[in-house]
């Protein structure tokens, strides 16, 4: 279960996509960013075979190179992951803020090993902001202390506006 959660988190994470431009943002473009995170979380294990976890994370992105969009920005998320009986499922939402104060809205869904993610909301520049995105874990990292987790990914990808 540990592992199915990290994994989980992980590609929550890796797909959160905030901004830091005081400029109009380009119709479209590309990212290339690294995420790193830290959360609690509390689960229930009911059996080796039922499990159940929530979790609260927050985190921060840099831009690969330093400067670019998406660069300094901070995110949150909360959510949480069952596995009955070898089927994983998982929900989060997740809000991230740029230094304008803008924001962005995601909800991410996991069932069956695959993540859907819709954008819910978007504020100032990323108001109607659409994204597609691949992600490279560079995690899990070790566990420092029960109850908590950290890890990292990079992410890549294009975003168009309506």
């Amino acid at each position: 279960m540990e592992s199915a959660c990290r994994n989980f988190v992980a590609l929550i994470v890796f797909a959160i996509v905030p901004c830091a431009f005081a400029a109009e943002l380009p119709k479209e473009g590309s990212f290339d960013y690294t995420a790193c995170w830290s959360g609690t979380s509390s689960t229930i294990v009911f059996s080796k075979t039922h499990t159940a976890r929530s979790f609260e994370q927050t985190g921060t992105i840099q831009s690969n190179p330093p400067g670019g969009l998406f660069d300094k920005d901070t995110f949150r998320c909360i959510g949480m992951s069952a596995s009955f009986a070898g089927k994983n499922t998982g929900t989060s939402v997740c809000e991230s803020i740029d230094r304008d104060g803008d924001k962005r809205l995601s909800y991410f869904s996991a069932a069956e090993g695959k993540v859907t993610r819709e954008t819910v909301a978007g504020t100032g520049k990323y108001d109607g902001m659409v994204l597609s995105a691949t992600v490279q874990p560079l995690g899990p990292f070790p566990l420092i202390k029960e109850g908590t987790f950290q890890d990292c990914n990079r992410q890549t990808g294009t975003y168009k506006m309506k």
